[in-house]
């Protein structure tokens, strides 16, 4: 069971901020990879959230500006300014995980950086979600070098959160989340099962009810033949690693091409109380 540390529960105590409008800042884990709608398009936790907000809500507006593959600066660069002027009652800011990955990081100097950024963040007046990294424990182990890194930037990002009064989502917590079964083929992006309990994480901590729990345990796990497991890390390997070191070898720069899915706060389609 995830617990919260002493005090994050009441960052926003005597705040209470109705919240009509929601911008989600970020790269693809609040853009919504791996979570795919059936028309193509992801679908990701942040949508979960909105949809959910929105069913109680008459007139609820929702914007997503976060772009997969985007680093911290590119995302203050692109997606704050369109927060400034929107001016939502609550914003999602997630940044820093593409930074993390990278094949050098100074986290004290990244963690700097995002204090600044949320300090703009949070002068906008509104209620300020941000999230600490996944723990990689259990991760393959080239991605659990990185473990490290992820949990000194979550102190760094604790500390900041609790200056400028800004809610702290913890995902390192979320034990169901280190199975390795809710993260995709490419074990960078949740599945749609590790975004709903990520969305049923986020209405927790803004006290919304929910009559699920994100910390029930999934099935046993039946195990996989040794030479199973040493297949899907080589083609895990072929697949994605690789094609990775080699954009960055030739310096790619991440996240071109896209835009965002919902960029202007509108209203959301539909009615009733969707499934998470």
């Amino acid at each position: 069971m995830c617990t919260r540390r002493e005090g994050e529960a009441d960052l926003n105590e005597g705040r209470d901020v109705a919240v009509n409008s929601f911008v989600a800042l970020g790269d693809s884990f609040t853009e919504g990879l791996d979570d795919w709608r059936a028309d193509g398009t992801p679908r990701g936790w942040a949508d979960r959230v909105a949809e959910r907000l929105g069913a109680s809500r008459p007139g609820f507006r929702y914007a997503n500006l976060a772009v997969r593959g985007k680093l911290l600066d590119q995302i203050v660069d692109d997606q704050l300014p369109v927060a400034e002027r929107l001016r939502p009652d609550m914003i999602a800011f997630c940044a820093g995980g593409n930074d993390i990955i990278r094949f050098t990081c100074d986290t004290d100097d990244l963690a700097r950086r995002f204090d600044s950024a949320l300090e703009r963040v949070t002068a906008t007046g509104a209620q300020v979600l941000v999230f600490t990294g996944f723990d990689l424990g259990r991760m393959h182990p080239i991605i659990r070098r990185l473990r490290g890194r992820v949990a000194c930037y979550n102190e760094l990002m604790r500390a900041s959160a609790e200056r400028h009064g800004s809610t702290v989502v913890d995902l390192w917590g979320m034990a169901p989340l280190a199975d390795p079964r809710t993260w995709g083929r490419d074990r960078l992006h949740l599945t749609a099962e590790g975004h709903r309990r990520v969305a049923l994480r986020v209405l927790e901590t803004l006290g919304e009810p929910v009559v699920e729990d994100w910390r029930a345990p999934l099935p046993a796990a039946v195990p996989a033949p040794w030479r199973h497991r040493q297949r899907e890390d080589l083609v895990w390997m072929r697949d994605f690693v690789m094609p990775y070191v080699r954009r960055r070898m030739r310096g790619h720069r991440t996240g071109e091409g896209f835009v965002p899915k919902r960029p202007d706060l509108l209203p959301l389609d539909g009615g009733g109380q969707p499934a998470l």
